[in-house]
Order: structure tokens, then sequence, then C-alpha cells
């Protein structure tokens, strides 16, 4: 058994980790609010664009727009943006993106297509260095506050490959923010844009029809393709931003209550060891008390 100092010493080291674990647990949960915010704010305007889009679609006006082009085979180059933390402290968080991120990598080069990687944060740069993986882009500035700018900047040179052809396809690799706990890694391709009523089975410009346009449909398109495609990258940063708080708020959170849980047992352990310690301090005052009478 170990000596009352030495569970003193552990006892107080626990303590000191379990003040730094509420303390983020309580940073964490403060942001998540504003983060949460921030993903339901994005969810309306990114409906609204695409139910214009849908009303607007018609089949004649894709071979107009380089962003609906739909590739006549498989994909021969695809820009994957795989979005991860800056920081750690949140779980399997970062693993689980990293783990998407290979798993869509090793699916579209067995079907013969070239990956130029295009990296978004610290822990997913770090570990495709390690895995020597060549890197297209990389970026860790963004944070947990993204911005539209930051999205216009990512996505903007990859629209133009886009349109020049250089790219069949534009993926990203994010976490979905459906709740505090549930943040799955998602894959979503962005590039060709898939008109939202089009992709459902729908007709296109059904509704529209009834209405005259001024611009003209292919005027809006053309202002609204960008956006749309602005719009899926920016939600997806605010969805793993809000994602990412989630997580380390849980992490936090268990690691807190583990450490209550090690402190009550080595509490339990140290008045044990106490209590043997003054019943063999008695025994031995006993034993020489006799031994003088003796």
């Amino acid at each position: 058994m170990a000596k009352p100092r030495e569970l003193r010493r552990r006892i107080k080291s626990v303590q000191s980790t379990r003040k730094i674990t509420k303390t983020m647990e309580l940073v964490a949960t403060s942001k998540l609010k504003r983060a949460q915010d921030r993903v339901i704010a994005a969810r309306p305007y990114a409906a609204a664009l695409a139910e214009v889009m849908g009303d607007l679609y018609a089949p004649e006006l894709a071979e107009r727009f380089p962003l609906l082009r739909q590739p006549a085979g498989k994909s021969r180059r695809v820009a994957l943006v795989v979005i991860t933390a800056n920081r750690g402290l949140c779980g399997a968080f970062n693993a689980n993106l990293i783990r998407e991120a290979r798993r869509r990598i090793e699916q579209l080069e067995g079907e013969g297509a070239g990956v130029d990687l295009h990296l978004i944060g610290k822990k997913g740069i770090s570990y495709f260095k390690f895995a020597k993986r060549p890197v297209a882009s990389q970026r860790t500035d963004i944070g947990d506050k993204p911005r539209a700018e930051h999205a216009a900047e990512i996505v903007g040179p990859l629209m133009a490959q886009f349109e020049s052809g250089a790219l069949d396809a534009v993926e990203v690799v994010f976490a979905q923010f459906k709740s505090a706990v549930s943040t799955p890694p998602t894959t979503l391709r962005i590039l060709p844009i898939a008109p939202p009523r089009a992709a459902e089975g729908g007709k296109g410009r059904s509704r529209a029809a009834n209405y005259i346009l001024k611009p003209s449909a292919e005027a809006i398109l053309e202002q609204l393709l960008p956006l749309y495609v602005r719009n899926q990258v920016y939600r997806a940063l605010v969805e793993t931003a809000a994602a990412f708080l989630g997580a380390q708020r849980t992490a936090m959170k268990n690691a807190t209550d583990n450490a209550g849980d090690i402190i009550e047992l080595l509490q339990r352990t140290y008045n044990r060891a106490r209590q043997a310690q003054i019943t063999q301090e008695l025994a031995e005052i006993v034993g020489g008390a006799e031994a003088l009478k003796g």
C-alpha cells in the first residue's frame, strides 16, 4: 500500500487536473452556444438558395454553366477538402475525420482518380505530413469562428480550376453537426452542382414557369451558382467548428467525472492507509509501555 504522503500528493495532483478540465468544459460550453447559433443561422439561407436554384434550373441551362457540368464518366481529378480542428482534447473527433478522409481517398484512387488534398486545421495537416502525403494547400488560420470570407478564399481557386477543366469534382470532408453528441464525419460533393430539385427527380423550373423573371433565369443563376458553392463550404466550416466544441465539451466532462472518481478512490485508500498507520503507532506505544512495566 502506498504511503499516506504519496497518496496526498496524488490527490492534490488529480484535483489540479480536475480544475483544468472543468474550466475547459465550461469554456467549450460557452463557445458551443455561439457556434450552434452560427449553424442555425446558416441553414435557412442555404435552404432558400437551394429552393431558388431548384426553381430556376432547366436541363438546357446546364450546358451553359460550367459549374453544372456533370462528368461524362468517372472523375479523373478530384479536389478533396478535409476540415479538422487546430486543437485536440476532443476525444476521437479529429481521428474520425481523418479516417473518413482516408476512406474517401482510397475509394477515389481505387476508381482511378487522382486526388488533390486541401487541408484545413493543424490536426489533419500533421497527420498527412506524417503519412508523407502530398498536399495541394493548407490553412490553420480559421479556428472556431469561420467567416464567409474564409469559405470564399478556400473554394474560389477550386471553382476556377473546375471551370477550366483541371478538376472533375470537388468534395469536402467535415463533421456534420446534428447535436452536441452526434457529429458524424461526412463527405459532401459540392462540384459539380447537383440542382436540388433536379437531383430529387423533379423537372426543374416547374413552379417558376408561371413567373416573368427579370433579369433572366440565366443571369440569376450566373450569380447564384458561385454563391451556392461558397455557402456549402461555409456551412461545412461552421458545422465542423460547432462539432469540435461539442466533442471537446463531452471529452472534458468525461475527464472531470473520471478525475472525481479517482479522487474518491484515492481518498478511501488514503483513509485506510492513515488508519493502518495510526493503529500501528498505537500498538507500538502500548507495546513500549508494557515493556517498560516489565
